[in-house]
């Protein structure tokens, strides 16, 4: 069996409209400020939470939401990582 590499989420602030849907698919890693925008946990997403992470990454009407390894700090400019 292959290792996966850790990944972590980010988000573009720019890009993202506070759907919310985000946080509705991936509870236990997104919640959303008082304007309705994702507020990510930090640091690698647990195996548990794979699945649903990129079902939200999917489901992101604005691709603002992506998964990035975890050890990439580099990053796209304007990515919000909270």
């Amino acid at each position: 069996m292959a290792l996966r590499k850790q990944q972590r989420l980010v988000v573009d602030p720019i890009a993202c409209q506070a759907h919310g849907l985000c946080a509705e698919l991936l509870p236990e890693m997104i919640s959303l400020d008082d304007w309705g925008y994702p507020i990510l946990a930090p640091g690698a997403i647990p195996p548990q939470a794979r699945a649903h992470a990129r079902r939200a990454v999917a489901a992101c009407p604005t691709l603002a939401l992506r998964l990035v390894a975890a050890a990439d700090d580099a990053g796209h400019p304007g990515d919000r990582v909270v």
